[in-house]
């Protein structure tokens, strides 16, 4: 089986794959600080509870754009799935040509969501991501990354409302019963929501004029399927496409699988 591990700004969200379909995801607040032991104390019994050891797992790829937290990623495979993971960078086999200035600069999480888009949706075709930011990716037809647009996220747009202004409540996201808010919250709810359906559509639409040929669309990140609501210019939602990303990328990029009897005792003696 194959651990993927998938580490953003706000989240790490980690899920196992039997090689047909995905077995189970969990995610966990991301912490720079967090030891490889207390990831283990917490993925392990999550498995459990799935019906799944750690013995299982033979392969592990590590997608991350947290620098600081790839150290203790990497040493939780190594001591507790006795696997060296892959780590996604713009120097493996991705399959498609990084046609930017800088290619090494591209999040991981941007040329996963290229790479899995194309094989599942085939291009051209835009993939929005709602993360801490939302990005906007462009993928050709022959899968080749173009580049793209950065914005500021959701939940950093309603920080950033919170913190700046003194009488502004923190408020959650939800589409709006009317466009004109009747008091404080509904109409930050109504600039938050409406804000960024007007900012996906507004994009997107510039994006197809430059490049001036029809273009899918593909929403991903847990606040997709809620903008989809407010606008049909996005055509697919679909919430696996970072994890899938990973998947095909270890897949291209093969790493040898380490022998068991490596593993920690309490771990070998699941396979006995």
């Amino acid at each position: 089986m194959l651990l993927a591990i998938d580490a953003g700004n706000t989240n790490v969200v980690f899920a196992i794959h039997d090689g047909a379909e995905w077995r189970g995801r969990w995610r966990i607040a991301t912490r720079t600080d967090r030891t490889s032991d207390e990831y283990a104390v917490w993925l392990l019994a999550l498995l459990q509870l799935n019906g799944l050891r750690p013995a299982d797992v033979e392969r592990c790829v590590i997608g991350t754009v947290v620098p600081a937290a790839l150290y203790n990623l990497r040493r939780l495979c190594r001591e507790w799935f006795v696997a060296e993971p892959l780590i996604a960078r713009a120097s493996l086999d991705w399959g498609f040509e990084i046609k930017v200035d800088h290619p090494e600069e591209v999040g991981a999480d941007r040329l996963l969501n290229a790479l899995a888009a194309h094989y599942h949706y085939r291009g051209p075709l835009v993939v929005i991501d709602f993360g801490t930011a939302t990005t906007f990716d462009m993928v050709d037809h022959d899968g080749a990354y173009l580049g793209g647009i950065i914005a500021p996220g959701i939940q950093l747009s309603i920080e950033a409302l919170h913190r700046a202004a003194a009488r502004l409540p923190r408020i959650g996201i939800g589409r709006p019963q009317s466009v004109i808010g009747r008091s404080t919250v509904p109409a930050m709810q109504s600039g938050i929501f409406w804000g960024y359906v007007g900012l996906v559509e507004g994009i997107v639409s510039r994006i197809k004029a430059e490049f001036g040929a029809p273009l899918k669309v593909v929403g991903t990140g847990g606040l997709a399927p809620l903008l989809a609501e407010g606008t049909p210019v996005m055509e697919r939602t679909d919430p696996d496409i970072t994890l899938e990303g990973l998947r095909l990328l270890a897949d291209r990029n093969p790493i040898p699988i380490f022998h068991r009897t490596a593993l920690p005792d309490i771990l070998r003696a699941e396979t006995d």
